[in-house]
């Protein structure tokens, strides 16, 4: 239960910063060594937890989109305004998470297993780090969420999928995407949270369903454990998500960068010494 509650914290903490929540569960299970790998299933329903996060601080924005897609699709009403661009931004949203929705379905066993190599997250958090530091460097700050077209949602969503390998991040993938594209730092961060919901709760509902019919575990924790670490990644990535938001408007994602570079590197000299495995 201790560290189901550590890794429920970690989990909070990392989820919406570009560094990679998933490499740090891997790596937190690895330095715990009695858990060994809490698994893609734990990291998965944790997810849920700092999702529902993202549906509590963004709620107005959901449900003016959700409204205004339903009134669109289902009752066929003409719609102008604001009511227009918000069914236009559900639209985006489901285009955007096609693809992690496919790359995850066809991909889950490679994802659970070969994946989950502390060697590839290593490289990952270093390679993706500098990518996102280049595109936050040269990227333009041209464009809004008004501005958001169908083949950027797209190219969001392909994003998006370079998270099912640990170490790349949703987070950091998608800002380095809207970055690339010309997209605010602002605008970029909230599409990332609105693109992630319903991939995550897919994934997230989808692993606790198994966990439920495969002797209540989660690889190395029980169900209980678990949903006590989602409860705590929920309280945590609320309060994350909030300072982020404010910290994005003033501030660049150099010290996330550092940070992932940084990581990266010590990862790769343990597991060369042999300090992990």
């Amino acid at each position: 239960m201790f560290e189901a509650i550590f890794l429920g914290i970690l989990q909070g903490l990392t989820e919406f910063l570009p560094i990679s929540s998933s490499a740090h569960i891997r790596i937190a299970g690895a330095l715990f060594g009695t858990s060994a790998d809490p698994g893609a299933r734990f990291t998965a329903i944790t997810q849920i937890g700092t999702e529902l996060a993202v549906l509590i601080f963004f709620r107005n924005d959901i449900k003016q989109i959700i409204s205004a897609w339903f009134r669109q699709v289902v009752r066929r009403a003409k719609l102008t305004g604001s009511e227009k661009s918000d069914a236009r931004m559900g639209w985006l949203i489901i285009v955007g998470s096609v693809p992690i929705v496919i790359l995850g379905y066809l991909g889950k066993d490679v994802i659970t297993n070969d994946f989950r190599s502390l060697w590839l997250i290593a490289s990952t958090l270093i390679i993706f780090g500098i990518v996102l530091g280049i595109a936050d460097k040269y990227g333009k700050s041209n464009h809004d969420l008004a501005d958001l077209n169908t083949r950027d949602g797209l190219l969001y969503g392909i994003a998006q999928s370079l998270a099912l390998i640990p170490g790349v991040s949703r987070s950091g993938a998608t800002i380095a995407m809207g970055r690339f594209l010309g997209y605010s730092r602002q605008a970029a961060l909230r599409y990332s949270f609105l693109l992630a919901v319903p991939a995550v709760f897919g994934s997230g509902l989808y692993e606790l369903k198994g966990a439920l019919s495969d002797s209540g575990k989660t690889a190395a924790f029980t169900i209980p454990e678990t949903l006590v670490a989602t409860g705590i990644a929920f309280v945590i990535g609320y309060i994350v998500i909030a300072w982020l938001l404010k910290f994005v408007s003033t501030k660049s994602f150099a010290p996330f960068i550092i940070y992932r570079v940084g990581l990266g590197a010590l990862l790769l000299v343990l597991l060369a010494t042999g300090s992990i495995n």
